[in-house]
């Protein structure tokens, strides 16, 4: 066995190890933000938010962050919504969120972090050790090897799996 594969053998394995934990907790955040847009493993949170008075029905969503506000009555006084209802004199309205309880959200983060975030350098890091997994597989065995072929093969029909599963 060559130097290089000697090395990219032990790499391989201390990062590996490294990054299981980590896999581990991608794999469950991702595996939840599936349901992003279900109910599931939510929990009802009562929120007040004052937005000024007089805030006129059609603006109202834009205002809460609501998407597709549907106003179910409106009064002199009033706004009601489905998800809670609005006083136009005092301008505080108050309303039932759905979210995941706090462990959740923040592994949701992980999938949500931008360059304004610490966990950037995470995914970054996590991308890069993918990359290197996926490389430095291809040196664990030698060139005559079988088991080397095959798992070309193997790497092209995920290549290709992937792309159609991408694209279509």
């Amino acid at each position: 066995m060559s130097k290089i594969s000697k090395t990219f053998r032990v790499y391989h394995r201390y990062l590996g190890f490294f990054l299981a934990g980590i896999m581990t907790i991608y794999a469950l955040s991702g595996t939840i933000m599936i349901f992003r847009t279900t109910d599931f493993l939510k929990q009802d949170k009562i929120t007040e938010r004052e937005i000024g008075a007089n805030v006129p029905a059609e603006e109202l969503g834009g205002k809460l962050f609501i998407r597709n506000l549907q106003v179910l009555e409106e009064d002199a006084n009033t706004i009601t919504f489905q998800q809670g209802s609005y006083d136009k004199t005092t301008g505080v309205a108050t309303y039932t969120v759905k979210e995941l309880p706090f462990v959740l959200k923040k592994l949701e983060s992980l999938h949500k972090a931008t360059t304004n975030s610490p966990l950037y350098f995470l995914n970054i890091f996590f991308g890069l050790s993918l990359l290197f997994f996926s490389v430095s597989a291809f040196f664990m065995y030698t060139k005559t090897n079988k088991v080397l072929r095959k798992g070309v093969y193997v790497a092209i029909a995920g290549l290709v799996f992937a792309a159609i599963i991408v694209f279509i």
